[in-house]
């Protein structure tokens, strides 16, 4: 596998855990892979990102705009029940005492999201 794809799986698990801690950090890298190419500059610089996105300490719009994210997954399949759920959830969020992470977890496991099964923000393993 050529390195460029092997970059691109290993964002893949990882955009919404970075997008959760650090809005710039996603959108550079992000950036990295437009023109589908790469280079040691690019493997510095994505390192970089990523460590500097991970050492961030959780921010309640980071998490809300990250979850709100995987939420699109479900919007348009959830039962009404699940939306009243998220809906609460959101309103109540908090970062100290976070049940819309489980909940999430809860409806990718259920509607078997592939590539949400995959996101290091829902199963960090």
């Amino acid at each position: 596998m050529k390195i460029i794809a092997q970059r691109q799986q290993e964002w893949r698990s990882l955009k919404y855990l970075i997008l959760s801690k650090s809005q710039p950090d996603y959108r550079a890298i992000r950036r990295l892979f437009t023109d589908n190419e790469w280079d040691e500059r690019k493997e510095q610089a994505f390192r970089g990102y990523l460590q500097h996105a991970l050492a961030q300490p959780p921010k309640k719009g980071n998490l809300l705009n990250a979850y709100q994210h995987v939420w699109g997954y479900f919007k348009n399949i959830a039962t009404a029940t699940e939306r009243q759920k998220y809906e609460e959830l959101i309103e109540t969020f908090s970062v100290e005492q976070d049940e819309l992470l489980p909940f999430l977890k809860e409806l990718t496991l259920k509607y078997k999201e592939q590539y949400l099964l995959q996101s290091k923000l829902l199963f960090p393993q």
